[in-house]
């Protein structure tokens, strides 16, 4: 098997098509669906499925897409790194929402005292989608709260953080120096969308206790969250530093749940394939 064999591989798996693929790649269509039979008889597997003359990904495709992208991107960043030894580079950092607007920026303008010559590329979004960013290769490092999904991410812990449960300051719970778990029940809740590591979090120990929350709001952005529970809409649960000004300037007021913390790790993640430059090793010793 050759690089060019992978490089169609994924191409394919990007584009969602032999035909796309062979004009991205400008490749006759047939070459490509020549390079992909070569690869399932090589390995002896199925990569796709083909069902009305579409391709569907098998699970066994799934398994080798993971090595094929990093194989192919790797080698793409020795050409860059030979060809272009004194050429700028560039760094892919992604980070969840949280650390995005507080830690972040401190952190790149740390790394750009080190490394005044390198270009950093941010993508900010919730950790969700952070990991799918790290296992498709968009991003080198990924800066997330909560928990990893995938056994193909590795993750260090570089910080601790909390997440604080939130009222009207002419809510019951204001000012109450905590409340009974049940007391939730009866509660509509704002939350931040599917995919957001706090929500996660916080719905799991309250399934764990056997509250069931179903959120009245959803919402990626947490200033629309605050203003609802500023005007007594429901109650929310997001992370301290989100909603630390709000608390200083007391339009909300924060509770607590008798006997319940909920604490999490901000972590920093990328693919066990992943070769990591020193530029790279340095970034993750600055969030350390």
């Amino acid at each position: 098997m050759t690089l060019r064999h992978l490089r169609i591989f994924v191409t394919v798996c990007e584009t969602g098509s032999a035909t796309a693929a062979g004009e991205k790649l400008y490749i006759a269509q047939p070459s490509i669906s020549l390079a992909i039979s070569e690869l399932e008889e090589y390995y002896g597997i199925k990569l796709f499925d083909r069902i009305a003359k579409r391709l569907y990904i098998t699970e066994a495709g799934k398994h080798f897409l993971q090595y094929a992208t990093h194989i192919v991107s790797l080698f793409e960043d020795m050409e860059k790194e030979v060809k272009n030894i004194d050429a700028i580079g560039v760094i892919r950092i992604g980070a969840s929402i949280t650390i995005g607007n507080y830690l972040l920026p401190d952190y790149v303008l740390s790394f750009k005292e080190v490394h005044p010559k390198m270009e950093v590329k941010v993508t900010i979004e919730n950790s969700d989608k952070i990991q799918q960013l790290v296992l498709t290769n968009q991003i080198d490092l990924g800066l997330i709260e909560g928990i990893v999904h995938s056994t193909y991410i590795e993750s260090k812990r570089f910080r601790e953080d909390e997440l604080v449960l939130i009222c009207a300051n002419n809510h019951p719970f204001a000012g109450a120096e905590s409340i009974n778990l049940s007391q939730l029940n009866q509660e509509s809740f704002l939350m931040r969308e599917a995919g957001s590591a706090g929500r996660e979090i916080f719905e799991g120990m309250m399934t764990a206790k056997g509250i069931a929350i179903s959120p009245s709001w959803e919402s990626s952005s947490t200033q629309a969250i605050i203003r609802a529970v500023q005007a007594n809409l429901g109650v929310s649960v997001l992370p301290y530093l989100l909603v630390k000004d709000a608390l200083d300037r007391r339009e909300i007021s924060q509770f607590k749940i008798e006997g319940i913390q909920f604490k999490r790790n901000f972590c920093v993640i990328y693919h066990r394939n992943k070769f990591l430059t020193e530029s790279a090793k340095n970034f993750i010793a600055l969030c350390n």
